[in-house]
């Protein structure tokens, strides 16, 4: 059984932060009934009581229900690009906006490659074509198509066509406008492409394997960049096995493009000022969906959590100010948050005390996890920034408040935390689960289904309405209001930098540590998403 680190400061060290230690049940408040509706938009939500008898699982849900009811009109999703996303920047815009929040829309570039095969000779057909990721030139090349040490026959495994330099000896690349065509298998794509442009090619198409059905569609969204470190110098496009097999015919020629286009896609940025303005305690979640379903765990749950909260503070008076992003195309590649922080000048990106992420949480088979900020279980990849340790513990603090099991999740940069601690931000967040399987052990502990995903409908048309927990759904979007409002007050034990004491105070019992075993990644981005290197 895996432990988070158990700490000795005790209700001292939530004292030194200037929230006062006072007597509060904080499970009697998570579980009181709500408050009237008029009761809650009438009064400044100031103590954690008063915040949590608001804020509920029925008020997260009304806006579950609306990003549902704007995939359905729009093709069943709410992916970047598309009609559902701007219906669903409008929806938290305009809902914050009407609870008197101050909302910008922060426009980002959104590159959409637009990759092209036409093949001329000895038939006049256009291919479907994908992208790569990273790592392709742009261009348009018109040329002799030269496969590559192809397997066309079956069982087409192994495949080695390209990996190594000698399977381009006695082909003829010396015209000005020649393709390599070459076939998914034993080595790296970009490693296939390399060797291509190094022996003259002036484009690569990359076929699929056709071994399996799995390995037989449009190759796309994969990476050139991994054995092969650097971009290359010739426009690369993927393509299908049947496709391939059609241009590796004698005599073919083709037209073979890549080009982006941007696409500006949004950020909703809605903030509510603080008596000090240099002290920005920021919390964010991606709005987007995948183009596969309409994303209501992934991510409709922590961007709905959100906007509950948001409308039980809109009252609120607070020390710091308080930032809420919802982030856009973050199913891309956590394009959204890398965007908005690169363009933070350092004195604005100073401001920020610390960064809260909530990505998938309230998944159907869920455990309760907490990002490891004190890599007590998971060394993380990147250096976690000073002050996440304290996050960690907060939320820990608060699971252990209402006798709940929680275990540490991988702080994996998976998801729109990502760019926060690469540029120093504590941070810290809360995950109920992808696609790892639930164990016999986690079962035990949380309840649920052992041997079946997490999230049973991750990336799936399947993530709808039915597909949440209101159970994970009402003790997280708790969690996330006791922790924005307790640092709306202060963040001293964050960033150093004074505050002043929550009403009411807060009392919270030591961490009781993480339960079950965990290996999971922390986040609602695939762990291979835009990542795959290999053939």
């Amino acid at each position: 059984m895996n432990r988070s680190r158990n700490t000795a400061r005790g209700t001292l060290a939530l004292a030194a932060t200037g929230v006062t230690v006072l007597a509060l049940s904080l499970g009697a408040a998570s579980a009181a009934t709500a408050a009237p509706a008029a009761k809650c938009d009438n009064r400044n939500n100031n103590t954690v009581a008063k915040l949590l008898e608001c804020v509920s699982a029925d008020g997260t849900m009304d806006h579950l229900e609306a990003f549902q009811d704007i995939a359905d009109a729009n093709d069943g999703n709410r992916a970047a690009n598309t009609s559902g996303y701007e219906e669903s920047v409008e929806y938290v815009a305009e809902t914050l906006e009407a609870a008197g929040w101050n909302v910008t829309i922060d426009e980002f570039d959104y590159l959409l490659p637009i990759p092209t095969i036409q093949q001329l000779t000895p038939q006049d057909v256009a291919h479907p074509a994908g992208y790569f990721s990273e790592g392709s030139a742009e261009g348009e090349v018109t040329g002799t198509v030269i496969p590559v040490d192809l397997v066309l026959a079956l069982p087409r495994d192994p495949v080695t066509s390209g990996c190594e330099a000698s399977d381009f000896a006695g082909l003829d690349f010396t015209g000005d406008q020649d393709i390599a065509l070459i076939q998914r298998g034993t080595c790296e794509f970009g490693v296939k492409a390399r060797n291509a442009q190094d022996a003259g090619a002036e484009a690569v198409i990359i076929m699929n394997q056709g071994n399996t059905p799995e390995r037989s569609g449009v190759l796309t969204n994969v990476t050139l960049i991994g054995a092969n470190p650097t971009a290359l110098d010739v426009p690369v496009v993927g393509t299908s096995f049947d496709a391939g097999a059609a241009l590796a015919q004698p005599g073919s020629t083709a037209t073979v493009s890549m080009f982006t286009e941007n696409n500006p896609q949004k950020n909703v940025i809605a903030e509510l000022p603080g008596r000090n303005p240099d002290n920005v305690v920021m919390a964010g979640a991606h709005l987007d969906s995948v183009p596969e379903g309409p994303g209501i765990n992934d991510n409709g749950s922590g961007s709905a959590a959100l906007i509950e909260i948001a409308q039980n503070m809109t009252k609120l008076k607070p020390q710091n100010t308080v930032r809420f992003a919802w982030w856009g195309a973050e199913e891309e590649g956590l394009l959204g948050s890398a965007a908005y922080v690169e363009g933070l000048s350092d004195e604005e990106r100073d401001r920020i005390a610390l960064y809260l992420n909530f990505d998938m949480i309230a998944s159907p088979n869920y455990i309760y996890m907490v990002y490891d900020g004190d890599e007590s279980t998971f060394e993380a990849p990147v250096v976690v920034p000073e002050g996440s340790v304290e996050i960690e513990d907060l939320f820990e603090r608060y699971f252990t408040s209402i006798d709940t099991p929680y275990d540490d999740a991988e702080f994996s940069g998976r998801s729109d935390y990502e760019a926060f601690i690469l540029a120093g931000i504590p941070a810290g967040g809360l995950f109920t689960g992808a696609e790892d399987e639930k164990t016999v052990e986690q079962a035990e502990i949380w309840g649920g289904t052992a041997g079946e995903w997490l999230d049973p409908c991750y990336h799936q048309a399947c993530d709808d309405i039915d597909n949440v927990s209101l159970d994970a759904l009402e003790t997280n979007t708790d969690a996330i209001a006791l922790a924005v409002l307790a640092y709306s007050y202060s963040t001293e034990l964050v960033n150093g930098v004074p505050g002043r004491s929550v009403p009411g105070g807060l009392n919270l019992p030591e961490p009781a540590g993480a339960e079950g075993t965990w290996a999971g990644g922390g986040g609602g981005l695939h762990p291979d998403h835009g990542h795959h290197v290999a053939g």
